[in-house]
């Protein structure tokens, strides 16, 4: 691989994680304690995620368990979880918190699977754009420097390839949550 596709190959990396902490994030009716990544709870004036300030567990296949590390922190992540965008509502008894995780009717899951696919096409016109700026460059580099137009089309070929792969993974992984959602 060259030096002037490898810059390109990395955002397309960092295009496929992002896309894969995204789809983490939407719950399949199952427990995942991925949901509550984003979740950010006020830790003595600084937003930290819930993770920092709690252990937090799967006890049954529906549930997710929160423990603070301290107890007076329970009001804190209740509040934090009701202000965000989970959809579930968080039950305490003062020590532990419980998120329970409703079954998904067959409308959620439709619009579920909507947002997921939407999600692959952000990340695929994402990969596309990279592309596209890598042989803007190429292009600049054929006016400007001595480079051959062998090593430029060679450059094209590769990004092309590379795009193509990283689509391929896009695919591959709105198919696998896609399935996932649906299974009930």
């Amino acid at each position: 691989m060259s030096e002037r596709t490898k810059a390109y190959e990395e955002k397309m990396t960092k295009t496929m994680k992002n896309l894969e902490e995204e789809l983490q994030s939407i719950r399949a009716g199952r427990a995942n304690p991925h949901v509550l990544d984003k979740v950010t709870v006020d830790y003595y004036g600084s937003p930290t995620p819930i993770a920092s300030a709690a252990s937090i567990s799967v006890p049954e296949a529906r549930m997710i368990q929160i423990q603070p590390w301290e107890p007076k922190m329970v009001k804190a992540i209740v509040k934090a979880i009701q202000k965000s965008d989970i959809g579930i509502n968080p039950s305490d008894d003062g020590r532990v918190i419980r998120l329970v995780f409703p079954e998904l009717n067959e409308e959620r899951r439709k619009q579920l699977v909507k947002d997921v696919r939407k999600k692959g096409e952000q990340a695929k016109v994402a990969c596309r754009n990279i592309r596209r700026d890598g042989n803007d460059m190429l292009k600049k580099l054929k006016k400007s420097e001595d480079i051959s137009e062998d090593e430029i089309k060679d450059d094209e070929e590769k990004l092309q390839k590379i795009t193509d792969k990283y689509i391929k993974k896009v695919d591959e992984m709105v198919d696998a949550k896609t399935k996932e959602l649906m299974t009930i």
